[in-house]
């Protein structure tokens, strides 16, 4: 009967599925299929009242498109004549096929008939890519952290990124596909909640309050832009007529925590082989959250409201490295809350308003601690901070099916995150003294030399418009959509906004010019001296990112989908004055996809897609380059130092004033020297093939093949040298071309690889334009590809069981990781060390840090009767690849000793180690990484299952391969060893486990 049953499903699939497949936005889903020409289907949802009745077409087609995620009833009429309903659920971007038997095609037992009984059921056919969504329910009953961060581990493609990178609350972050960890775009409901300061994490909700939560690698439509890694798309609860409640508790106690493993310096020839380096079995990690969320009807059918909330207090004792000798003492106060109300107007225009706030808040205690005693000098307190981040966000959303054909949305959201440190024992009154003079009492007064902005923030506002028509088989999408960031971010110096550093000359060169002073005098005596620092880098700087797209999805034939796409991209970046200094403008992003139903009854599907991706570069840019910074120093002689200040006394001027080696007087670079004129942004180019086949009447089996190339960059460069050779071969005095190649020296952003062309200043602010091909700039193509084979197996949850097994076959190869620079841990996004000039790009090619060739996920859960369900996720894969990084050993180096004196940086950053060149990736591969996490869950039938007490063990076996390790492989010289040479970083996380105990009413 089973088997029948879905043969019957099979072949009301296949008949007459001249429907018109659509997927749908990045917040809803959509349904559609084929009946009898003037047919009359109504779809509806019990649980809200919602009711939509459209008339199909000619042709016997319908399509009703955004629709909020759920289950619906969907009901067809003619004449009268009851012709069948069937329950399908919508998922998030997704389109449900639900058609019905045309006159004269037979088919019995309609009510035994669904869309969701078999494998092929969960095939979509409109979407032209493949993705991971899970629902609430599937959250629930897996094996996974509770944060976003941890469910994106279970997509394909996504490795963990380097354990240095983190968001703003200090959870870890991924790469998607290949790209850097800070190229991915964050979504909830619709509205972008990526980090604007460092692309790097984003805002994050109550873990409950996640209704479906959808995960993809590229292939997106039109419709997304903004990220050349990954989406992810979360859609929050909402209310019903149904009045709902729960309580919930997880703890995860630091008793049942595995000790992690040490650090200790490798065995490397130097003094410090075999010491512990820093104490990492000592530190303990207890957090427990509470949770809890009600839902209802305000008004029957028509107004609803969903509330929910946590609140996260988290202890944790750490230990610094061997060398800073310090104890940490952290809590934690995590509160979050969501609250959405919909509004169902009438059943053609349906409000949505949301508001969630994310606020973590730390309070951190430094004491001194003995790594040759393992002793906590619990009476010191060196010093502390008390840290805040977080905020509000506020989306409003407008839905209206204006006609049958016709569907029109509107969003708007706004953001705020305010950034608050408070530095236990800081007084801003106090000014810091410290003494760089060979005495045996140095004077020293106040704890901190710079303190971050004390209103730093980041801000968002932004919106879309969106319009559907069906035309024929035509499925128009047109939109146009907006984002402004604002972001605050600096620091300065401490105290009343100067301190004081106490330095000497020494008696022999005390009536010398002091050297580095810009000229200031000697100061007699004994040669001591003191100078006044003052530091202010930063301001509030601003993105304005704008785009329009234009959609067909045009349903070629009952089995054929073309998806025919275009995007218009803008980004514009503006410095702490308002002023642009990078415009890119009507850049044009095409995107094609098609889908083949094979058999014409959904049980398999071939797809392809093919498109281009842009990225803005986010506002920590222009804090890095666009920023007036102000850095002086004024030195002085003085008669005495305060006793109870450290201040000095009896002031005597030595100079003409403030001097500033690098002219840093606060003033802001010119706007047009900032960047390249003409700057292309950073963007990919993408294909993928594959296809999803339903295997029996339970598994669904899939390929994909996807290849991703990174076309153009963004990076800074600051070599003097391609200018001023520019200069001098145009005729330019030796003086103006050193001022021509200073300008260019100050780090200017370009297209790596690329001709550009730099507008450059010299000390009387002439400006210059400077043409310079890519052989003159000196720097090889930029390269960065990713090449990966996704294989999975799934089979959809049938009462019982649920599995998926994931397998990725990937390579990420080139000279570039993109944004980032895992190598050395460097999150200045899109300025990192690589491209500041040519040496530093010798040997670059190679398998990129994100490249993990083999990687298995698998996840799943067995629902053994109602009250007992068993849960597992696994994953394996093989290690990153390392590099040996050194001091530069290479053709550069000549008798003039140029390079040396006036480009290379001191330290090991270039691909030469022991004096020979070092290609990227060739030091070998970190060791293959697993675990295995177990969940079990218990729903007693007393209770009618409402109360759930489960236990979730994750790392079982406790196995903590080494995640990323120190590359420097020398220091000072070719083939001097360096202490840390292959030190690790980071180990995968012990083995914790998590209680949790629910009460749903």
């Amino acid at each position: 009967m089973r088997t029948l049953k879905r043969a019957a499903l099979f072949a009301a699939l296949c008949v007459g599925l001249n429907g018109v497949a659509h997927a749908q936005s990045n917040a809803a889903g959509s349904i559609y299929g084929t009946v009898e020409p003037g047919s009359t289907v109504v779809i509806t949802r019990s649980d809200t009242g919602f009711r939509r009745e459209i008339q199909a077409d000619a042709g016997g087609r319908y399509r009703v498109p955004a629709l909020p995620v759920g289950e619906y009833e969907v009901s067809v009429t003619k004449d009268g004549q009851a012709i069948g309903s069937r329950s399908v659920q919508v998922f998030l971007g997704g389109g449900a096929d639900v058609s019905f038997a045309r006159a004269g095609e037979n088919i019995q037992d309609f009510a035994a008939v669904t869309v969701t009984g078999t494998a092929a059921s969960f095939i979509d056919v409109s979407n032209t890519d493949t993705r991971v969504v899970f629902t609430a329910e599937d959250l629930r009953r897996i094996t996974v952290g509770n944060n976003i961060e941890s469910v994106a581990m279970l997509t394909p493609g996504v490795v963990a990124a380097d354990s240095r990178y983190t968001n703003a609350s200090g959870a870890p972050v991924q790469s998607f596909g290949g790209s850097a960890a800070s190229e991915n775009a964050i979504y909830i409901n619709g509205y972008p909640v990526t980090n604007p300061l460092t692309n790097l994490g984003s805002t994050t909700m109550p873990f409950n309050g996640i209704s479906q939560y959808q995960a993809f690698i590229g292939g997106y439509g039109a419709e997304f832009g903004r990220a050349t890694g990954g989406v992810v798309n979360i859609i929050t609860q909402r209310g019903t007529n149904d009045w709902g409640g729960g309580l919930s508790l997880m703890w995860s106690p630091d008793s049942l925590r595995a000790d992690q493993r040490n650090i200790y310096y490798p065995m490397n020839g130097t003094a410090n082989d075999g010491l512990l380096y820093q104490n990492l079995s000592a530190q303990t990690d207890d957090h427990i959250t509470y949770g809890g969320y009600v839902s209802g009807p305000i008004v029957k059918d028509r107004l609803f409201f969903y509330a929910s909330a946590e609140f996260t207090d988290r202890e944790r004792e750490t230990y610094s490295a061997r060398g800073t000798n310090q104890y940490f003492e952290r809590d934690y106060e995590v509160p979050r809350w969501l609250g959405k109300v919909d509004w169902h107007i009438t059943d053609n225009h349906l409000l949505e308003l949301t508001a969630i706030s994310d606020v973590t808040k730390q309070t951190a205690l430094v004491r001194p601690y003995d790594y040759n005693t393992g002793e906590i000098d619990r009476n010191a307190e060196l010093s502390g901070y008390e840290w805040e981040d977080g905020g509000e966000l506020y989306i409003g959303k407008y839905t209206g099916y204006i006609t049958d054909n016709l569907t029109l949305s509107a969003l708007y959201g706004r953001q705020k995150q305010d950034h608050i440190e408070n530095l236990i024992g800081y007084d801003p009154s106090v000014v810091y003294v410290s003494d760089a003079r060979n005495t045996p009492n140095p004077v020293q007064n106040g704890r901190f030399a710079q303190v971050a902005f004390p209103d730093a923030f980041d801000e968002t506002e932004g919106g879309r418009l969106d319009i559907d028509w069906q035309v024929g088989s035509h499925g128009l999408r047109l939109g146009y959509d907006r984002i402004d960031s604002t972001s605050r971010a600096g620091e300065q110096t401490s105290g009343p906004g100067y301190r004081w550093r106490y330095e000497s000359v020494g008696p022999d060169a005390a009536n010398d010019t002091i050297p580095g002073s810009g000229g200031a005098s000697g100061p007699g005596g004994n040669g001591d001296y003191v100078v006044r620092y003052i530091y202010a880098n930063g301001g509030t700087f601003e993105v304005k990112q704008y785009a329009y797209y234009l959609e067909d999805r045009w349903q070629i034939n009952d089995r054929w989908l073309l998806s025919l796409g275009v995007r218009n991209e803008n980004f514009e970046n503006f410095n702490a004055d308002g002023i642009q200094y990078v415009e890119q403008k009507n850049q044009w992003a095409p995107r094609i996809g098609a889908t083949w139903d094979v058999h014409g009854d959904s049980s398999m599907k071939v797809f392809a897609n093919v498109g281009r991706y842009h990225l803005a570069m986010p506002n920590n840019v222009a804090l890095r380059g666009a920023a007036g910074s102000l850095y002086t120093q004024e030195y002085f002689a003085f008669t005495g130092i305060d006793p109870a200040t450290g201040e000095p006394l009896g002031l005597t001027a030595l100079g003409d004033g403030p001097h500033s080696s690098n002219n840093e007087f606060g003033q802001a670079p010119n706007p047009l020297t900032v960047a390249a004129k003409d700057i292309d942004s950073h963007y990919q180019d993408e294909f993928a093939i594959g296809f999803e086949k339903a295997v029996g009447d339970s598994h669904i089996f899939g390929a994909r093949y996807i290849y991703r190339d990174l076309k153009s960059a963004i990076d800074d460069m600051c070599d003097y040298r391609p200018a001023y050779n520019w200069a001098i071969r145009n005729g330019y005095s030796e003086d103006i071309a050193l001022e021509i190649g200073d300008s260019l020296a100050h780090c200017r952003l370009f297209n790596p690889g690329e001709d550009n062309t730099f507008v450059l200043d010299d000390a009387e602010g002439n400006l210059y334009e400077v043409p310079l091909t890519a052989d003159e700039l000196g720097f090889p193509k930029l390269k960065r590809t990713y090449q990966g084979v996704d294989l999975f197996i799934e089979r959809p949850f049938d009462g019982t069981w649920y599995y998926k097994i994931d397998y990725t076959f990937s390579k990420n190869y080139g000279n570039a990781e993109g944004q980032l620079k895992s190598d050395v841990g460097q999150g200045d996004v899109s300025m990192t060390m690589d491209w500041d000039h040519p040496e530093l790009m010798e040997h670059t090619n190679g398998y990129l840090p994100n490249d993990r060739r083999h990687y298995v996920k698998a996840f799943g859960f067995y629902q053994m009767n109602p009250e007992w369900r068993f849960s597992a996720t696994m994953t394996l894969h093989s290690g990153r690849p390392k590099n040996c990084l050194g001091i530069y050993n290479g053709p550069s180096l000549d008798e003039s000793d140029e390079f040396r004196n006036n480009v290379e940086y001191g330290g090991p950053y270039y691909m030469y180690c022991n004096g020979e060149p070092s290609p990227r990736g060739s030091a070998g591969r970190l060791p293959w990484s697993g675990k295995l996490d177990l969940g079990v869950a218990w729903s007693p039938a007393f209770l009618d299952h409402k109360l759930m007490v489960g236990l979730d063990v994750f790392n079982v076996t406790d196995a903590q391969p080494v995640q990323s390790v120190m590359e420097y492989g020398e220091i000072g010289a070719p083939g001097n060893p360096y202490h840390s040479t292959n030190r690790p970083i980071s180990y995968q996380a012990p083995r914790t486990a998590r209680f949790t105990v629910r009460y749903d009413f």
